[in-house]
């Protein structure tokens, strides 16, 4: 699975702002796609998570809620399709399997206009990605759909341009002041803290096992601390990849993985399938986990890398390109 919304991800984040609960539905109906399993979660708060049946390209999904969430649909491909839900909404998602990017939401104004804008950023090329993600967050500052955007082209993107999401947060909380921007605030705080160049804070937090760990204990050549999940296959394969590392360099090369899981036991089971040797922190409290905001992690999988005296060398690296720095540095 690709990186999440917060993903968030996720992603997908959930803007905590209505007061009184009700039911969300959602219904959808997809050409080319006759069955299989859909994947809904919501990131940040409430780290729920569901599977839906896709029945003759049909779907039906409800579930109770108090707040307004941003979720994701995730499909077998691993396309992921954002959805801004509110107690006593409904929603209608339509489309074509084979042209995913295209899917519609429709059901209120701002699904409507998250609909709108992912139709957009579709055509723009890639050096007009952020412009067109800024010119919308401008011109709609206090819609929900923005803060889909903020997350997704501005806190997830790798060497995130952290001080134009603060620019842009400043103007969204003008205009509607709710409180998950003060939130992002709180959380972008660690990531300024924890910069390339910058030592690791000193935090702590319990293992898996139950034992205590800390960011003063890695003490390798090259020390690395991954964000991972079972949900998330990419993240998945970040850790057996690692595995492999940790096999070629011993000592050498320093490893802590934290799960954004929902269930700990989740993760045992996977720690327990692919033999992760080093210490790995699940808490349970997926995007609120402690170690995960003081070290401002934004983005699954993800990874911060330091060096022998605690300063941090890279930092939003995954795939090819953190595995290559780990070699770099280990030769």
């Amino acid at each position: 699975m690709k990186r999440i919304l917060g993903y968030f991800l996720f992603t997908l984040i959930v803007a905590s702002c209505s007061t009184s609960g009700g039911t969300f539905r959602m219904k959808g109906k997809f050409k080319n796609f006759n069955q299989g399993e859909l994947l809904v979660y919501s990131l940040m708060g409430k780290g729920r998570i569901d599977t839906v049946k896709l029945t003759e390209g049909r779907f039906n999904y409800e579930v109770p809620i108090d707040d307004t969430l941003l979720l994701s649909v995730v499909f077998p491909n691993y396309s992921e399709i954002p959805v801004i839900a509110a107690p006593g909404l409904t929603l209608t998602m339509q489309g074509d399997a084979s042209h995913l990017r295209e899917v519609k939401v429709e059901g209120d104004d701002e699904n409507d206009l998250l609909t709108e804008f992912r139709l957009k950023i579709n055509e723009a090329m890639p050096p007009e990605v952020e412009k067109t993600a800024s010119d919308f967050i401008e011109a709609h500052p206090e819609s929900q759909a923005s803060l889909y955007v903020l997350n997704k082209y501005f806190l997830l993107k790798t060497k995130a341009p952290y001080g134009k999401a603060y620019s842009l947060l400043k103007k969204m909380q003008k205009a509607a002041p709710r409180r998950l921007t003060t939130r992002l605030y709180e959380q972008l705080a660690p990531v300024k803290a924890v910069k390339v160049g910058d030592r690791l804070p000193k935090v702590t937090a319990r293992t898996l096992t139950g034992t205590s760990v800390s960011t003063a204990d890695l003490k390798g050549d090259v020390n690395v601390i991954t964000l991972w999940s079972t949900w998330n296959y990419e993240s998945q394969s970040v850790q057996r990849q690692l595995h492999r590392l940790k096999n070629k360099y011993g000592q050498r090369l320093q490893l802590l993985s934290i799960s954004l899981d929902g269930n700990p036991a989740d993760s045992r089971q996977t720690v327990r399938r692919d033999s992760l040797s080093w210490p790995v922190v699940c808490s349970g409290q997926m995007w609120d986990t402690p170690l995960v905001r003081q070290l401002g992690f934004f983005a699954v999988p993800d990874a911060i890398i330091a060096d022998r005296s605690g300063r941090v060398t890279a930092r939003q690296l995954t795939g090819t390109a953190l595995y290559d720095e780990i070699e770099k540095r280990l030769k």
